[in-house]
Parts: C-alpha cells; structure tokens; sequence
C-alpha cells in the first residue's frame, strides 16, 4: 500500500480526537447477553456448498491493519460478533447468520419470528440455535418489518407454506408484496450487478479484501423463498395479540424501505425499529441503485417513534446490529439518529437554494459535533457523500442546471477526447501515476477512467487505476466504498464476476401480480426489434379471481387493459404455478406446470421472441 493511505490511516486511528475510542459501551451492548455461537461457523446447503461462512472474518480479532480504515476495522470486529443472544427475557436474536438480524420472541406455548435473513439455510440454522437453548417451541408467527430481501428471503427455512395456510399468520405493513416483488423484479438484473460491487460478494475475505458490509459481514447465497403476507398492517396504532404476545405497531413508509414498519412489545418494554436506528448512517440511494428515500420522512417517523415510546421502551432493537439498552439512552440514541438524517436533509436544501449542486454540497457538509461524536452516525453503510447527492436528486433530478451538462458524450466518447486533448493515453497514464503517488487519489481514478474508456485494452492504465482504486479502498471508513473500490479493482486485474447472486428466485416470481407480471414483461420488450409487431392475445389468471386481460404489442409497447374487449389470437390460462416459469420464458415449464394455450401458439414465440433480458454480467469499470 501507499505511504500516503498508510499515513491517513493512522491519522484516523485512536490518536485521532474526532473518534471517541475510548468509549466501549458498543462493545458492552455487542456482547450482551450472548447465549451460545455457532461451531464452526459455517453454514451449508442440502448439497454441503457453503452458504455463509461466519469463519471467514475470524482475522478481525486482531487490532487492525494499515490496509483498512481503523473506524470500519472497529465496526466490522463489532458486526462479526455471532451468535444467540437474549435481548430480554422472551426477547432472543441470532446476529451474524446472514446480513441481518433475526429475532424470535416467546410466547405463551410458542415462537414468533421477525425478519427471516436472506435464505432458509442460515434462517434454518439460527432456528436451531435457538431451539438448542430455548425448547423445541413452533413456530407461531412471522412478522416481516419490511420489504427488502434480507428480511424475508429465508422464511422457508423457519416455517412451511402449508403451516402458514393452516394458520400460521405472517405479518407485514402494508404494500409489502408488491414493493417486493417489483424491486426484483424491475430493475432486479442491474441492482444484482451493482449489489455484486456494493457487498463485495466476490472479493477475498482478509486485510486486503472484504472486512464487511456495515450493515452486516456480507449476504448468504441460500435458498431465497417468499411466503405472502396473511395479515397487513395499516395503521399506527394498530395492535395485536399473538400467542398471548400485545404488540403495538407504527407504520414507517418511504423510509429506509418503500413498505416497513416498527413495533413496541408493551409487556417486555421492547421496542424493534426495523432498520430506521442502526448503528450507522444508513443509505439514501444505496449503492446499488434504488428509488431515493426520504430523509424528511425518516426523520419524522423517529420523532414519532420517540414520542410514542421512547419514555417507556428499555431496549430498542433493530433487523441488523445490536440493541441499545436503558430508557435514557434509547431516546437519546433515536434522537441523535433523527437529527442525522433531519440535518442532512435541511442543511442540503439550505445550500442548493443558494446554488450549490449535490456534488459541491457533498464537500462542503459538516455535521455539528455532538453527532459527529456518536460513533453510530459514521458512514459505514450509507456515506455524507453520497447521501447528499441522493437528497439532490431526489428534489432536483440529474440536471445540476449547468447547460453544459445538459448534453454530455458518453464516456467512451468522452474519454476519447479528454485522452486526445491531453497528449495521449501513455502521457494521461504517466501524469496520472504522478497524482497517484502524490495522494490523490480521486483525480488518478477520474483521469485514469477516461484513459480505460477510451483504450479499454491499455494495460497501464488498467493496472494502475486498478492500484488507484484499491487504494481508495483502503482508505474507506465506508464498508460498501471499500467494497466497490476493490471489486473494481479486482475486475480490472482480470478476475470478472458476474453477478454472484440473483433475488429472480422462483418463489419471488411466482408471488407476481398479473400486473407486475406484465410490467415485467414489458421492460424487457426490445423496441426496435417489436416495431414491425402487432398482435393481441387474452391472459386469464385462474388463481387470481379469474382476473382476465387482453394484451397488445404494437409499437414497440405492451400495454394491458383488465377485461378489455377486442379480438385476439390466442388466449393464455396461467395458473398461479407457471407465473414463475413464464416470467424466465421457460415455456416447457410453465406448460408443465398448468399453462393452456388455445388459438395460435405461434404468438407467444413471437413476443418472447422481441424480449431481451438484462445481462447480469455487465461491465461497470470497462465500456
């Protein structure tokens, strides 16, 4: 590594006196209550592959390595701390098994379930955990908080579709299934690829690798299955009671998830903030790419939050890291982590009102001291930087107002330019390797960029910008900016790797609307290929009250009209069990599992035909 990241680096060490590493109660809380581990920790499928390996950031007992930003050292060491743990009496969770927290609370003759993880294996195997400490209590009910994959992915692994049609409630807030299936689903392929970079799902686990996510290690790449919801939250204030078990739930929508709630135990004093109070500052605009948030929104639920049961609640818990106890720090802990994403918010449209664009406002934001100096408003997860830009965007679009930017080249065609003007690719890379020895690095990699986009096959300047980046990554006291760093490092040397995961799961595909199922379909329409197309075929949806649809393809576009009337050449009755299927276009499949086509079959080869799937092995760092 660099002199200069390995100077920076101790800079932020605990010589430095804006991180407070002297303060232990996140480790006091980490350990807290810690009932039993896994051993080993590793977790594996039916086929023995491994599906999340707890062991592998066992390094991080160490004190640190000048490889990696000692504030992400300290918070991935807190992160990888594994195992049961009794929140309070009746209250248990299971930390590290995935990239979130599951939770299961006791009842009267059983066990609820919040937040299955991301696959039914690690959710299968933090079940028996608990059932090894606690009893062989059942599964009484699962309570999704909200609509992200990590909270629900692994509900198979604790409970069956038929025990669930038998009685078993599964609760969420409302507009979950649909905000689930549609992130997937839309614009799953990309997501998938980015998510690859974010979580660094295919680097190295060690001092030069993956250190963790921030949020959580890394993902498990299990069985991902959904059941849908039974029961749906509507309204704060709402209550239920479950196997002898008040709870008090809060809807929180367009927060950190477009569909996600908290709820209060009354009778433990517990209260589960979802993922809108965890131990850093959280994402806007993930990394990865999603609707931006509202930090306004989020801010204002914490307040209500704290209204409603800060002067009660003992502990607050979340679906990732772990809790806060005692009453006092509970308020003051939600309040600090309000006024972060309050303050970003107001101080961002404070300074685009005066003319600034998100980028300079990323530079010129300070948060005030009293939360700068609370070690769970740092940027492991979400970053000032990139928050900020998202509040940008979020009111004002990708345009900054500068008509300059208003018709930009792309970046091969901006980058041929920039490496002509500047006297070739040779003396771009030379001149960059100047920057990149002097420390800056920000300016190496944006000039370094240009040069591969213009000469994607110049060796020097992919091996240097790969250097650039892995440094930058050293140097990122950011989990996922470390992980993007050097998963764009690791590609460039060579090592392209795809999307290592995919959320497309056939369980997630077969919960879809016919709506959502036709909105998938038609994202995937090639427009220039389907402009010669007009045809029209009837869907009926058995297992959807018989919803029936007449669809068109003209244009370029598939529009569908319920009940619409017109004429058609050919008709389609999908059960619930070919959705899946046909949703891949594996026709074989779902004509196996139920599809019946009267008319001329002919047709739907021609609209599958004009589909074009995403590539989920895109290039990100290469043209």
């Amino acid at each position: 590594m660099t002199d200069s990241t390995r100077s920076r680096n101790d800079r932020r060490g605990p010589a430095d006196p804006a991180f407070p590493y002297d303060d232990r109660r996140d480790f006091d809380d980490a350990t807290r209550g810690r009932i039993a581990t896994l051993e080993p920790g590793v977790i594996r499928g039916a086929a023995g592959d491994v599906v999340y390996d707890i062991d592998s950031f066992g390094f991080l007992s160490g004190e640190g390595s000048p490889t990696v930003h000692p504030s992400l050292w300290r918070q991935s060491k807190l992160v990888s701390m594994q195992g049961l743990f009794e929140v309070v009496d009746g209250i248990y969770q299971v930390r590290n098994f995935d990239l979130s927290n599951i939770t299961f609370v006791e009842g009267d003759t059983g066990v609820i379930v919040i937040d299955p993880l991301i696959s039914t294996e690690p959710a299968a195997a933090a079940l028996a955990l608990y059932r090894e400490h606690r009893g062989e209590r059942p599964v009484v009910a699962v309570i999704y908080t909200h609509s992200h994959i990590d909270h629900f992915g692994g509900v198979k692994g604790v409970v069956t579709q038929e025990e669930v049609d038998a009685g078993v409630p599964v609760i969420a807030p409302e507009g979950f299934l649909e905000h689930a299936i549609s992130e997937n689903v839309y614009a799953g392929t990309a997501m998938g690829r980015r998510a690859a970079y974010m979580y660094g799902a295919a680097l190295p686990r060690g001092e030069r690798g993956s250190v963790g996510a921030g949020l959580g290690q890394s993902t498990s790449s299990g069985t991902v299955t959904l059941i849908a919801p039974t029961v749906y939250i509507t309204r704060t204030g709402e209550e239920l009671t479950i196997d002898g078990v008040r709870i008090v739930f809060q809807m929180a929508p367009g927060t950190e998830a477009p569909a996600e709630m908290h709820f209060y135990f009354p009778d433990r004093r517990a209260l589960c903030m979802a993922e809108n109070a965890t131990h850093t500052l959280h994402n806007l605009l993930t990394l990865r790419g999603a609707v931006v948030r509202d930090p306004h929104a989020w801010a204002g639920y914490l307040t209500e939050a704290i209204e409603r049961f800060g002067g009660e609640a003992e502990v607050a818990f979340a679906s990732h890291h772990w809790p806060t106890w005692g009453t006092d720090r509970v308020v003051e802990f939600l309040s600090t982590q309000r006024d972060l994403y309050a303050y970003l918010h107001d101080q961002t449209l404070r300074l685009m009102n005066q003319g600034h664009t998100g980028t300079e406002i990323a530079e010129l934001i300070e948060l005030p001291p009293a939360i700068e100096a609370a070690w769970h408003t740092h940027g492991y997860y979400g970053s000032i930087s990139h928050n900020v830009k998202a509040i940008y965007q979020r009111y004002m679009g990708w345009y900054d107002g500068n008509p300059s930017h208003l018709w930009q080249h792309t970046p091969v065609e901006a980058g041929k330019r920039y490496v002509e003007f500047m006297g070739g690719a040779d003396a771009v890379v030379e001149k960059a390797r100047g920057s990149f020895e002097a420390g800056d690095l920000r300016w190496a990699a944006q000039v370094l960029d240009h040069v591969v986009f213009a000469e994607p096959d110049h060796e020097g300047a992919r091996a240097l910008l790969a250097d650039v980046l892995e440094q930058l990554g050293f140097g990122s006291e950011n989990g996922t900016w470390r992980s993007a760093f050097l998963s764009g490092s690791m590609e460039l040397r060579g090592a392209a790797f795809g999307t290592p995961t995919s959320p497309a799961a056939a369980d997630i595909l077969g919960q879809l609307t016919p709506e959502l199922f036709f909105d998938a379909v038609a994202v995937q329409v090639n427009g220039p290929k389907a402009w010669d197309l007009d045809v029209a075929t009837r869907w009926t949806f058995p297992d959807h009250d018989g919803a029936t649809y007449r669809v068109t393809l003209r244009n370029g576009v598939l529009s569908s009209v319920r009940d619409g009337r017109g004429d058609v050449a050919l008709t389609l009755t999908v059960p619930k069990s070919a959705l899946g299927p046909l949703a891949m276009q594996d026709v074989t499949a779902a004509l196996d599992a139920g599809l019946q086509l009267d008319g001329d079959a002919s047709v739907l080869g021609d609209v599958l035909g004009v589909l074009d799937p995403g590539d989920p092995n895109f290039n990100i760092v290469t043209p």
